[in-house]
């Protein structure tokens, strides 16, 4: 279940992993989607929110999370992979964060469903993303 806030760093959105099985906290600071998981921050590049909805409306179809941490290998052709590839408009890694840019599948597509940009999966696994219809 996705609790509302108003996305700022005095109410941010309160949410839940695609699988639902965890908790954290999302909100905008300027150019950045900053991500709060416990005592973990992410950060990533705004522009990612309007890149990976148009990226999904390419697309055209379902797309795999592939969520994985930084410096794992990420299955190819999966929404994962897409935020880290040379061939994105951003030419690489949307995170912020050396060593905390990972994940994006997994913070990312929430925040994207929450924004109506984005339909998503909530199953235990395999879960995946693609536009939503307008």
């Amino acid at each position: 279940m996705i609790t509302y806030g108003e996305g700022s760093a005095e109410d941010p959105w309160r949410l839940k992993t695609p699988p639902g099985s965890s908790e954290y906290q999302a909100w905008r600071d300027g150019d950045a989607l900053m991500v709060q998981v416990g005592k973990t921050q992410l950060s990533y590049q705004w522009r990612a929110i309007a890149d990976a909805a148009q990226m999904l409306a390419a697309h055209g179809d379902w797309m795999e999370l592939g969520n994985a941490d930084e410096g794992k290998p990420v299955k190819e052709g999966s929404f994962e992979a897409w935020a880290r590839d040379a061939a994105n408009p951003v030419g690489g890694y949307y995170g912020l964060r050396k060593g905390y840019r990972g994940r994006f599948a997994n913070y990312v597509s929430p925040v994207l469903e929450l924004l109506g940009h984005a339909e998503l999966e909530h199953k235990p696994r395999g879960n995946r993303i693609r536009v939503r219809e307008r």
